[in-house]
């Protein structure tokens, strides 16, 4: 999931730590959304945001609807500000190469994203529908659930998601150490299985 070249969320400024925007990027965008509100509801339907989201990324239709559903928490068939708000957070933090801090630090609203039935817990299946958000692949998932599924179930509840979080932090803070640049959340996810063998290599 990338930005298209030239649109205008490229001129917004993302504290790369706290994954979020200042202030006066924040008014900017709420402008921004006014402007897509046509019908001056406050809100966005699913055909605003489809046609929103295939201006501004090299989303298919498939992953846009699926996007809007799973921001549509109270299935009202809209979204409003705060939606959209994450939204854009989200897509500025895959263009800058730091989706793993913005999870680490939204640990919650980005498990309430995912966890797609409502179960309180995030399964195989509902990570290979909705990891595209975050540039993740099913086969990443399958490595995170072997490592931090501490209760066996075959899927990770809050607690297990967010000391997923807290690793992901520790390990770009290690691989940029060694390495001296930022690597990419599925570079991290390897990361993990590599030490997890070297410490079982080593039992």
């Amino acid at each position: 999931m990338k930005l298209k070249k030239g649109v205008f969320f490229e001129y917004l400024n993302l504290n790369k730590f706290h994954c979020l925007l200042s202030l006066t990027n924040t008014l900017t965008l709420n402008d921004y959304f006014c402007l897509l509100d046509i019908h001056e509801k406050k809100t966005l339907n699913d055909i605003q945001f489809y046609h929103f989201m295939k201006h501004v990324t090299t989303m298919g239709k498939k992953h846009i609807m699926l996007t809007f559903d799973m921001l549509d928490w109270d299935a009202d068939g809209e979204i409003g500000f705060e939606e959209f708000y994450m939204m854009v957070c989200i897509l500025l933090s895959s263009e800058h190469d730091v989706e793993e801090t913005f999870i680490c630090h939204h640990f919650l609203p980005v498990f309430e994203l995912l966890d797609m039935d409502s179960s309180k817990t995030i399964n195989l299946k509902e990570f290979k529908a909705s990891g595209f958000l975050f540039n993740l692949k099913g086969s990443d998932f399958k490595k995170i659930l072997n490592l931090f599924d501490i209760t066996g179930d075959e899927c990770l509840n809050l607690s297990e998601f967010q000391k997923f979080t807290m690793m992901c932090m520790d390990a770009q803070k290690e691989l940029k150490r060694k390495r001296g640049k930022l690597h990419r959340l599925m570079d991290i996810c390897t990361y993990f299985v590599k030490e997890e063998d070297e410490l079982h290599l080593l039992d």
